[in-house]
């Protein structure tokens, strides 16, 4: 079942997008609702999974991860889900999508420099069966919405 969301949902959302640590009371204030109407959404939106975790946003360059790329892969018709597997347990691999177009899978990947870039790619990636060919796209620069 899909939770129906309204106005006020989405701009709590918003609110927990932008900062995930805001306080009930906080968050009560931007949204303009009282702070147990707020409580109240929050739980729900918990609970109906359309909130599904809390996370940090780390700056890559400053943990030592001076190079980040993506990674598109072409793929062998079926190994999806093995492939999920396999690719999760790469720590440089930081997110992956399935994708329609040119390319089957693409890959954000962060290495602390090219040469560990390269070992992830040519020794890790291209060895997992089930993946026909990757191509790199280096990342100059990241940019926030």
């Amino acid at each position: 079942m899909d939770t129906e969301l309204d106005e006020i949902d989405r701009r709590i959302l918003r609110e927990l997008e932008s900062d995930g640590r805001l306080s009930g009371r906080a968050l009560a204030e931007r949204v303009t609702i009282s702070r147990a109407n707020a409580y109240a959404r929050f739980e729900r939106l918990v609970a109906d999974g359309v909130i599904t975790g809390f996370t940090a946003r780390v700056d890559p360059l400053k943990v030592g991860l001076t190079t980040s790329a993506y990674v598109a892969m072409t793929v062998r018709q079926n190994t999806w889900r093995d492939l999920q597997v396999q690719l999760r347990a790469i720590p440089e691999v930081r997110h992956m999508a399935l994708t329609g177009g040119e390319f089957d899978v693409m890959l954000l990947v962060r290495a602390e420099d090219n040469n560990a870039l390269r070992r992830v790619v040519l020794e890790q990636l291209q060895t997992i069966p089930g993946v026909l060919s990757t191509k790199t796209f280096l990342i100059f620069e990241d940019a926030e919405n």
